[in-house]
């Protein structure tokens, strides 16, 4: 069992068929932390709409797990982002011991000041042509298609799970554009309100960087990454690459991909 302070997850998209459920339940059942985070996207409504909704019995088991955290001592707190934005309406309520706020404030514990949002409303797409996002996110699920069949045969081959998406996003150079433009966007918003970094999600790229003295963090997804943040008990912070925890692991006690 791995012990934290503070977790933050995002973007795991319960619904899509590509999420990397098994390895997201896989996390959860192996952390335990005083607060956990959830920054928007972790149901994906847009799909529930578009008609392309799954939901396996294992999304079940992700949320009593939660659940369970919630009950036993675990503060959660649930900031929705656009993928999820129906849960906004509920803004400041508390619902099964989980707090859902539209923004939160986390102090680590060697005193720094985070702002805690999902960041959609910095991209100029989602929040001024929807339409056209949308298209995007039809895009984007057929690259994760291919990406499910590429790592089939991976694992046929006896090889390590590998984003095949990620990797090509890394490559397009009006994505890189795009993720820089973003990181820029939400760090100037976390400056103005007077706090030392932020961590948000929607844009599916983990990091922990410095913008001169704003703390940039974000959590990723569990589509392609299967990232996280946590904070340890001193207040630092590090990004957990849960595909390569399970990879180190002796073979036998491997998550099967």
């Amino acid at each position: 069992m791995h012990r934290y302070r503070t977790v933050w997850i995002s973007d795991t998209h319960l619904g899509l068929k590509e999420a990397r459920t098994d390895f997201l339940y896989d996390f959860l059942s192996t952390i335990e932390c005083d607060t956990l985070y959830l920054v928007g996207d972790i149901i994906d409504g847009w799909k529930m709409k578009s008609g392309g909704f799954r939901w396996p019995e294992i999304n079940n088991d992700i949320i009593k797990l939660v659940l369970s955290k919630a009950r036993n001592g675990t503060t959660v707190i649930y900031v929705p982002g656009n993928h999820d934005e129906m849960f906004r309406d509920y803004a400041d309520a508390e619902v099964n011991n989980i707090q859902l706020r539209e923004r939160a404030t986390h102090t680590t514990a060697d005193g720094r000041k985070l702002l805690v949002m999902h960041g959609d409303e910095f991209d100029y797409v989602v929040m001024h042509n929807k339409w056209i996002a949308k298209m995007g996110s039809d895009l984007y699920d057929f690259t994760l298609m291919l990406n499910r069949w590429f790592n089939l045969v991976r694992r046929k081959l006896g090889m390590r799970y590998w984003s095949l998406s990620a990797y090509l996003k890394g490559r397009v150079k009006e994505a890189v554009k795009y993720i820089g433009n973003f990181e820029e966007a939400v760090v100037r918003e976390a400056r103005e309100h007077g706090y030392d970094g932020i961590v948000c999600g929607h844009i599916h790229h983990a990091t922990i960087t410095e913008y001169d003295d704003i703390e940039y963090i974000n959590c990723g997804d569990w589509v392609e990454s299967c990232t996280a943040i946590a904070e340890h008990e001193s207040g630092e912070l590090e990004l957990l690459q849960w595909v390569d925890r399970i990879y180190e692991l002796p073979i036998e006690e491997r998550l099967c991909a």
